[in-house]
């Protein structure tokens, strides 16, 4: 099973063939989006959310990013796997960044690291790719930031901020970025950056222009609750029929109908019959 690479990615763009993405946070998760054929997976900082609870993604520390990605590595080996780079791992100093980034690349064997961020990210792009390790990019809504940004919404929908998320991407692949996250932008403006850059796009609420598209494992199989995002479409209501699995457990388990006979294990009659007589 031959393992993705960034340059299968970029034939897949010039071939217009579309990348598919998912994200995942641990074993199980990924060898099920590896099964299902994904070119990419994120190990994104979104399990603060989904994973442990938090109400977004920035108490997600680095050592939680680290022990997700082991775990994913371990699950997947075919996907490119992007690990994400967790708030204030990336910020302080560039010095911090190739430390943070490098831990995720040695320690827990990504394929690549994400940040958020445009143009003022670019100079932290610039220093992760001189040493060597494949960057991608974010830009539109990023979470990290989404106060400043006025909280969940669109980006980019008036013609200056349209033209800055422009201007971002281009900084980003001109600092190194080998791909680029497009989330929340208006889908003309999202095909316009495809169109532009010559590195692959994955759109998350951005249109179907990008080369490729990616959303959240909790979100395509309906485990994260009722809460659904307008970008993302649920496949299955897995949510629902996991209840209904446990609760039919629970009940059997009380009218003793479970375990049966053929789930569990006997023994010779005679040894029992010795038990304690010594």
């Amino acid at each position: 099973m031959k393992k993705i690479s960034l340059q299968d990615l970029r034939k897949m763009k010039s071939e217009k063939k579309p990348i598919s993405m998912l994200t995942a946070y641990n074993f199980w998760q990924a060898r099920l989006a590896e099964e299902a054929g994904v070119e990419m997976i994120l190990v994104g900082d979104s399990l603060g959310m989904v994973e442990q609870g938090f109400p977004g993604t920035l108490p997600v520390t680095m050592e939680m990013m680290l022990l997700a990605c082991q775990g994913v590595t371990r699950g997947a080996s075919r996907p490119f796997i992007v690990g994400d780079m967790p708030f204030l791992s990336y910020e302080v100093s560039e010095a911090d960044a190739i430390r943070n980034a490098g831990r995720l690349i040695k320690e827990a064997g990504v394929d690549g690291i994400k940040l958020e961020g445009g143009k003022r990210q670019a100079s932290t792009v610039r220093a992760l790719t001189r040493a060597g390790m494949a960057v991608i990019g974010h830009i539109g809504l990023t979470p990290q930031s989404a106060t400043l940004l006025g909280g969940f919404r669109v980006q980019g929908k008036d013609a200056e901020k349209a033209g800055e998320l422009l201007e971002d991407a281009r900084a980003l692949e001109e600092a190194g970025a080998q791909l680029l996250i497009l989330e929340c932008i208006p889908a003309p403006l999202a095909e316009r950056i495809t169109a532009t850059l010559s590195i692959p796009t994955i759109g998350i609420g951005a249109g179907a222009g990008c080369d490729g598209q990616v959303l959240v494992f909790h979100d395509v199989l309906g485990l994260y609750g009722d809460f659904q995002p307008r970008f993302a479409k649920r496949y299955v209501e897995g949510g629902a029929l996991l209840r209904e699995a446990l609760k039919n457990h629970v009940t059997e388990v009380h009218k003793r109908t479970f375990p049966t006979e053929a789930h569990s294990f006997g023994m010779d009659e005679a040894v029992l019959k010795e038990v304690g007589k010594s």
